[in-house]
């Protein structure tokens, strides 16, 4: 049987132990290292990676570090010393956690990181979107909008997680396209939303009180979304705020059906998943991979939000 154990925090180090004792017996074993189970996304990430394992008979283990980068660099040392076949890692600090993936590599075990790519890290391999490249396509799209529907002006206020490089690498994208547009887009506040639900929801409400002339609303993720439509709707705002985002949520999808929330970027999250077990699987028989395994995005509006509607049924 294939074994899946949900860890969380640093003083999960004895349930790693036992849950990859009693995986020992398995052909291999895998390890995924990600940011937190509270955002559909990482979980989505999870069940992608669940669902691969199964179908190739191996074992996967999941570490949930709760938002804390120290408790990702003490997961991937422990799961060296228990000698994992392979790491998959939804990394916070793509710094930081540097030293951990090159002390696996010296182990032996090689890395794949997901959705936040690790600046000259030693993992093997990249699995995601170009999160700059993403945040113009986005950028762009919201430029177009307001030239179209706004008479090229418009205010805008950002959710962030300023914890995530990947996140500013979103909202960096972003403005770029938007400067390089020419409209007459001012940019008011950005909150830091930590990429955390009830964070995030707090920080929107704050940002819309500060800022009651603001038109437009900018998400850097999916927390950072939800805490924006919910400030958005619970101000009556939703007549004069137009929201822009990353990660389809029910709640965005209703906006998106409604026309207030204008345009939000999908990833593939269980495709990522799925993606980096099949390349552990391919090195494992001594074929080569890619070291950058890119997978596509989609910009939801009202006119395509229907296809995205059963993932919340």
């Amino acid at each position: 049987m294939r074994l899946t154990k949900i860890l969380s925090g640093c003083a999960a180090a004895i349930a790693m132990t036992l849950a990859l004792g009693s995986a020992s017996a398995m052909a291999e074993t895998y390890a995924l290292v990600t940011i937190n189970q509270q955002a559909l996304f990482f979980n989505q990430i999870n069940d992608g990676a669940t669902a691969a394992a199964k179908a190739a008979g191996v074992d996967l283990v999941i570490f949930n570090a709760n938002n804390v980068p120290s408790a990702q660099n003490d997961a991937i040392e422990n799961y060296i010393t228990q000698k994992v076949d392979g790491i998959i890692l939804v990394a916070i600090d793509v710094n930081g956690v540097k030293p951990a993936i090159t002390a696996a590599k010296a182990a032996g075990i090689p890395v794949i990181a997901i959705d936040a790519q690790i600046p000259d890290g030693d993992n093997v391999a990249f699995v995601g979107v170009d999160n700059t490249k993403a945040g113009e396509d986005i950028g762009k799209f919201y430029a177009d909008y307001v030239k179209a529907n706004m008479s090229g002006t418009a205010k805008i206020g950002v959710v962030g997680a300023l914890n995530s490089f990947i996140q500013n690498q979103r909202l960096d994208g972003f403005k770029k396209a938007v400067a390089d547009s020419g409209q007459k887009v001012t940019f008011l506040d950005t909150v830091d939303g930590q990429n955390v639900q009830d964070v995030a929801l707090s920080a929107s409400e704050n940002l819309m009180t500060a800022n009651p002339d603001m038109t437009t609303l900018y998400a850097t993720g999916e927390p950072a979304l939800l805490g924006a439509v919910s400030a958005v709707t619970s101000q009556g705002r939703t007549g004069d705020v137009k929201v822009f985002g990353w990660d389809l949520t029910k709640s965005a999808v209703q906006g998106l059906e409604e026309g207030w929330v204008v345009a939000v970027v999908q990833q593939d999250p269980a495709g990522e998943g799925k993606a980096a077990i099949e390349a552990f699987v391919k090195l494992k028989k001594g074929e080569k991979i890619d070291p950058i395994i890119n997978v596509p995005i989609t910009i939801v509006t009202k006119e395509n939000v229907g296809q995205f509607k059963d993932m919340f049924k």
